[in-house]
């Protein structure tokens, strides 16, 4: 639907611009990589920790971490975030030292946090620390009138990156885009105008 568009504009347009955004699919990490990933680790903490490492919390420094699929941590990662977002510390995996970091946290899921509280996967105290300001991003068959703009705004990514020049979309065929049921949401219009663009001959 666009969550990490969003949360990248809200950083562009922060006080926090100039350092870093840094976004994360909290759901293509195995429990225990994460824990190592999101806050990082000693040398020495496992097997192959040859080095200390910083992880995303600290790479994230003064900027900005999106934390897309948030739903989908296990209940001992999420004990972990909750006193990173109560208290700005956290301990790297295998180490007693206690590390500040100063970021904000923009989380994203496609569940209903509410049924997953009720359900006891996802924890009501780090819900309502998440939540202090929300924003519900239909689906984008939903908001057609976003398809002329997000069409442009790919023709002219994709322009660039195949060194083409196309001006523009027929009208027939945005009239197609704008009335596609987009199962794939941005994801899938965006692939759409990169294969078109790929095998338009014109340019």
């Amino acid at each position: 639907t666009g969550k990490e568009l969003i949360a990248k504009a809200t950083h562009n347009i922060s006080k926090r611009k100039n350092n870093k955004f840094i976004a994360v699919n909290a759901g293509a990490f195995a429990n225990d990589l994460f824990a190592s990933e999101f806050f990082g680790h000693a040398k020495g903490a496992f097997t192959g920790a040859m080095q200390d490492k910083k992880g995303f919390i600290e790479e994230a420094e003064g900027g900005t971490l999106f934390l897309d699929e948030i739903g989908e941590l296990s209940l001992p990662i999420q004990v972990k975030l909750l006193r990173f977002l109560q208290e700005e510390e956290f301990y790297r995996l295998g180490s007693t030292k206690n590390l500040k970091a100063n970021d904000r946290i923009i989380a994203a899921t496609y569940k209903n946090l509410f049924e997953e509280i009720n359900e006891g996967r996802f924890r009501k105290d780090l819900f309502f620390r998440l939540n202090i300001n929300s924003i519900h991003l239909p689906a984008l068959r939903e908001r057609k009138n976003d398809v002329d703009l997000l069409s442009l705004f790919f023709l002219d990514k994709f322009n660039k990156k195949y060194d083409k020049k196309i001006t523009g979309i027929a009208p027939g065929a945005m009239n197609y885009l704008r009335n596609y049921p987009y199962q794939g949401n941005i994801r899938e219009l965006m692939n759409i105008i990169n294969s078109a663009i790929i095998v338009e001959s014109s340019n």
